[in-house]
């Protein structure tokens, strides 16, 4: 007979992974409300300019605060993740 193993919790989170041009990975950013994060850079980078514009943010997650300029990011996502 299988063994039965008790039903686990299992929450998620939202991160925001910025693509940077020039890099193969993503950086991988975790905000208190990642979506209002998104919907704040993505009419930046959409815009077409050689000169870019800072972008600051405080994040949760292992990287603390970053700073970008809008014209080095290739583009953004949100990327559900399951943690125990």
């Amino acid at each position: 007979m299988a063994q039965q193993f008790p039903p686990q919790q299992y929450k998620t989170r939202l991160a925001l992974l910025v693509f940077l041009k020039g890099a193969s990975a993503p950086m991988v950013l975790y905000f208190e409300d990642p979506k209002a994060v998104f919907d704040e850079i993505l009419p930046l980078i959409r815009v077409q300019s050689s000169v870019g514009k800072l972008i600051e943010k405080e994040a949760t997650g292992p990287i603390k605060k970053v700073a970008i300029m809008s014209n080095q990011i290739a583009s953004i996502a949100l990327q559900e993740e399951v943690c125990q």
